[in-house]
């Protein structure tokens, strides 16, 4: 459902979600890798462990938290995709660090 067209003719990146190697057109959200690579989630919710996956794609439902480039708890349907950014599943209860 969420494949690029073949008629894009857009530039890709490759990215590596979950270990994988994805290739994602230019521009593109992190989040929309997630979705490219076919995941069914991208994160576990913090209350009952249920799959949550990128839902608003505008940063307003935090639905898409992930681990990107070892930092967790980022937005990652507002992160632009870079080569060899690697995208990973955010896992339990997210942390906030104390000022």
């Amino acid at each position: 459902m969420f494949r690029p067209r073949p008629d894009s003719g857009r530039t890709t990146v490759a990215v590596e979600v979950e270990g994988r190697a994805v290739r994602v057109p230019e521009g593109a959200s992190a989040a929309a890798a997630v979705l490219i690579a076919g995941l069914g989630s991208i994160r576990d919710s913090a209350v009952g462990a249920g799959e949550r996956a990128p839902h608003c794609m505008m940063g307003v439902c935090f639905d898409c938290l992930a681990e990107i480039d070892g930092e967790p708890n980022r937005q990652s349907c507002m992160v632009t995709v870079r080569p060899g950014m690697r995208i990973r599943r955010q896992r339990g209860a997210r942390t906030v660090a104390a000022e």
